[in-house]
């Protein structure tokens, strides 16, 4: 039998069948004989080099590197983007005692060469053809560069921006954010991990790490189970679900047990109650963390809790190879432990077609002027991408979108940033080939010495604040001129202008890991700019670069126009400007809603009602309410106009519903303005009385439509009766009879609703 089985294994490999779509179960017993061979000739220290992830750089140089790769005991290489490296180390892996072949992974968040806008702009588009394009790009152009996998998507809920990592993020909401996770896992691994387009997807950071306490970075979460998978674990449920090969393990305590090392979550839900078959991450340097978190008490003992928990690769791995053979010799761990981790990683390379192909989209032959060649971007696809990302948060009296024969002046401290516009996590990209919004402006008006520009502002006068994001090497540049006379040059120029365009906002570095804020405001500096820009008289247009919500009660009163155009990437001027000049209606969404002010952390839409609603009649003062804030944000999640204007109106295919039922949602649109436009209809659904408090809202669905100027369209949504489940008051996942009610509208704040009745 084992000779049957290792002729048709040769048989398969050799002839391109082994990886096929759906692998029957004669093909899931080759590879399961395959791995367990492998697995027989190993040692416990080649097993052991197998589950380590290593960086070159500092101390381990590449040729210590390669030395390790020949010797068994690397099993995975990430952040090396370039040839003739990957290469090299292919090479060594296939002269070590086995050979197995190396995966490269890298951080492909928003792009690859070519840099899409940051996740949140990404999901601003509410368009699931533009995030398809984006992930489809970014993972055609990584595998293109040899490399196997990606730490990405970042698919962790938040509802606090001061987490700097809510630029890496797709917002607040749960199912707005499964759909956009479930699309980056689709795109990017393609349907078979042997096509040589496929990146495996890391769906990160499980769990829970958007809800970190304060918004303050690597601090501890601590929620309800209830809350856990109503909520928070449905992201990364849809991930994997979708078929993500890998997940990462977020780098924060959950319920007082760090990630890393907690049992329940990586192997009783992950893999129990998921039936996750995949390969298991640590984050960077998290299991020497472990002994910080007070869960371990050497690094031995880190080791031991990370394997016992579920980890089965340690990412920048410095205790592995030294520790893991000896607590197999002590009994601390069995074999059969490090077998299973080790198995995860031998099946996902199998499945990726690397023991047949291990040299896949490698080429020694490039070089650096070649891997980074402005002719390997897609710009087009970046453009279009970028200008759906953009909302339109105020036009007063239509001063948008602008003549291409005005007199306009650019002013701001991002204005011709080419590094911000990148964003953070901007993989390999490159600052010099974006387009800044300087430039984009410059490319779409008639003459370009119409446009005129000045600085006007640093971003910030705090001198810690730039030393903070310049620690690693000058990101952003500071301006010794005396404030008063670069806003006294902004000034001048904006006078002799028709218009005046004010770029303001964050630093790319001041949306970034590590990167929490408790002021949300725009810097002092920038806000003196916007007033003296404010006085000269002219029509004033506030371009928002950022990568979280910010509070823009001041600035919005001061704008006659306002676009959230976050960092929009590599062709990021070139989109501004199709807006700015209406060569593209806006037609961006907001993913998170924007505070008033940092007292109103967390605002969110989809909370639950309490017993003394705000609005409640004859109940006095004794209301959910703030004495000195609204509750309402400033903008609500949903929110953004356009240039022309959208009535909707709906019906519900029936009032009742069965448990084998459904309901069709017919929603007519109609375009009622002068100007061709997109409208993203959305579906929020009430289950108005259960077992347990529900919330106020829940997005279910959303679509796009397109119609020129006064025409009319449909929408038509299916409610199904598993969209209608949510964990009960004994943690089941059940719908319960009762009413519901239905609402659809351009945002969450609508109130145009009907009502169905689900039937017992």
């Amino acid at each position: 039998m084992m000779k049957k089985v290792a002729i048709y294994l040769f048989f398969l490999i050799f002839s391109g069948h082994l990886f096929a779509q759906e692998p029957n179960s004669e093909v899931k017993e080759i590879k399961k004989v395959f791995i367990d061979n492998l697995l027989s000739k190993m040692t416990l220290q080649e097993k052991a080099g197998q589950l380590r992830l290593i960086s070159v750089g500092g101390d381990l140089t590449l040729d210590k590197v390669l030395d390790k790769i020949e010797a068994g005991e690397i099993g995975g290489i990430f952040n090396t983007v370039v040839e003739p490296d990957l290469s090299q180390m292919q090479e060594r892996a296939l002269k070590s005692p086995n050979k197995i072949p190396l995966f490269f992974g890298f951080d492909i968040i928003h792009g690859h060469r070519t840099i899409f806008p940051i996740n949140l702009g990404i999901a601003s588009t509410w368009d699931r053809s533009a995030i398809a394009k984006a992930a489809e790009v970014s993972a055609d152009e990584a595998t293109s560069d040899g490399l196997n996998i990606t730490w990405a998507p970042m698919v962790d809920i938040t509802r606090d921006p001061r987490w700097g990592r809510v630029s890496e993020g797709f917002g607040e909401d749960p199912y707005l954010t499964s759909e956009v996770g479930r699309i980056f896992v689709e795109k990017m691994q393609k349907q078979s991990l042997a096509d040589k387009k496929s990146l495996v997807t890391s769906v990160k950071h499980f769990a829970l790490y958007g809800a970190v306490e304060a918004g303050r970075e690597y601090n501890s979460t601590d929620m309800s189970e209830r809350k856990m998978f109503q909520e928070y674990l449905v992201p990364y449920k849809a991930a994997i679900d979708a078929g993500s090969r890998a997940v990462m393990v977020s780098l924060v305590s959950v319920n007082g047990i760090p990630a890393t090392g907690n049992h329940w979550l990586l192997t009783e839900v992950l893999r129990n109650q998921w039936h996750f078959d995949g390969v298991v991450v640590s984050d960077h340097g998290a299991i020497r963390e472990l002994i910080n978190h007070g869960v371990a008490s050497d690094p031995k003992d880190a080791v031991r809790v990370a394997i016992k928990a579920g980890i089965d690769i340690s990412m920048n791995d410095e205790y592995f190879l030294q520790f893991l053979p000896e607590l197999v010799e002590e009994g601390a761990i069995t074999e059969d432990e490090i077998n299973q981790a080790c198995r995860h990683v031998l099946e996902l390379k199998y499945d990726m077609g690397l023991f047949s192909d291990p040299n896949r989209n490698l080429d020694p032959k490039l070089d650096i002027d070649t891997m980074f060649a402005d002719n390997r971007l897609h710009r087009e696809e970046a453009r279009d991408v970028a200008r759906r990302s953009i909302v339109l948060l105020k036009n007063e009296n239509e001063i948008l979108p602008l003549a291409k024969n005005k007199k306009i002046a650019v002013i701001g401290p991002l204005a011709d940033s080419k590094r911000d516009i990148l964003g953070s996590w901007s993989g390999a990209g490159r600052a010099n080939l974006a387009v800044t919004p300087l430039e984009g402006i410059k490319n779409a008006v008639k003459n370009p010495e119409s446009i005129s520009y000045a600085f006007g502002a640093n971003l910030s006068d705090d001198e810690n604040l730039y030393r903070f994001l310049n620690l690693y090497g000058e990101t952003t540049k500071f301006d010794n001129r005396p404030a008063d006379k670069m806003i006294a040059e902004a000034v001048k120029i904006a006078k002799k202008a028709d218009i005046v365009i004010a770029f303001v906002g964050e630093a790319e570095g001041m949306a970034h890991e590590s990167s929490s804020r408790t002021d949300l405001s725009l810097q002092a500096t920038q806000k003196q700019l916007i007033k003296a820009m404010k006085k000269t008289g002219k029509p004033l247009i506030i371009v928002l670069m950022n990568g979280r919500p910010l509070t823009l009660s001041e600035e919005y009163a001061q704008a006659d126009a306002m676009l959230e155009t976050w960092f929009l990437g590599t062709e990021g001027g070139n989109a501004i400007a199709d807006v700015l000049f209406g060569n593209y209606n806006p037609s961006g969404k907001l993913p998170m809603s924007f505070p008033y002010n940092v007292g109103q952390i967390p605002v969110y839409y989809s909370h639950l009602n309490t017993g003394r609603p705000r609005g409640t009649e004859n109940m006095g003062k004794y209301t959910t309410s703030y004495f000195d804030s609204p509750n309402e944000p400033l903008f609500p999640f949903g929110f953004g106009l356009s240039y022309t204007n959208f009535a909707m109106d709906f019906s519900l295919s029936s009032t009742k519903m069965n448990r084998d039922g459904e309901i069709i949602v017919t929603v007519n649109v109609e375009n009622t303005g002068n100007r061709e436009g997109m409208q993203t209809v959305q579906l929020y659904l009430q289950d108005v009385t259960a077992s347990v408090s529900r919330p106020v809202k829940e997005l279910i669905g959303f679509d796009n439509i397109t119609l020129k100027p006064h025409t009319k369209g449909q929408v038509k949504f299916v409610i199904k009766y598993d969209m209608l489940k949510f964990w009960n008051n004994k943690m089941q996942y059940v719908a319960e009879p009762g009413k519901f009610n239905v609402y659809i509208g351009s945002d969450s704040t609508t109130q145009d609703k009907q009502t169905f009745t689900l039937l017992d």
